[in-house]
């Protein structure tokens, strides 16, 4: 079981499934909303259990994100077309016991650091 939260509480989540695709997210953004990269992995939407009131912002055509309307946190990705959704790993209460599989839209990180870690990079 994997369990997360917000900054200040408002909004939990859990899952008995296993995340997908453990990722670090370089795009303009996931960088303005998070201060970063964004670090998320993804179940089914069926799989997540998440209470308390997420703000939704539909960032762009394709895909809107969630966060706490009290204290910001930037916690869920999911596009329109699919049947999952992201989560923030740097929300997860404890350890996760998952690890980094691939750095996503490095073609737009920022330019004060490098990703020296040897993961696979997609553009």
């Amino acid at each position: 079981m994997i369990k997360g939260s917000c900054l200040c509480g408002d909004i939990q989540f859990a899952t008995e499934a296993t995340p997908q695709g453990p990722s670090m997210c370089h795009c303009s953004q996931c960088r303005k909303q998070s201060g970063g990269i964004w670090s998320s992995a993804y179940v089914k939407q069926t799989d997540l259990e998440i209470s308390g009131a997420v703000r939704w912002y539909e960032s762009s055509p394709t895909a809107k994100r969630g966060s706490c309307a009290r204290c910001g946190s930037f916690l869920f990705w999911q596009a329109h077309n699919e049947d999952t959704i992201s989560f923030a790993l740097g929300a997860i209460d404890g350890s996760s016991g998952l690890k980094i599989e691939k750095h996503i839209f490095v073609r737009h990180k920022a330019d004060f650091y490098e990703i020296a870690d040897g993961v696979p990079q997609r553009d």
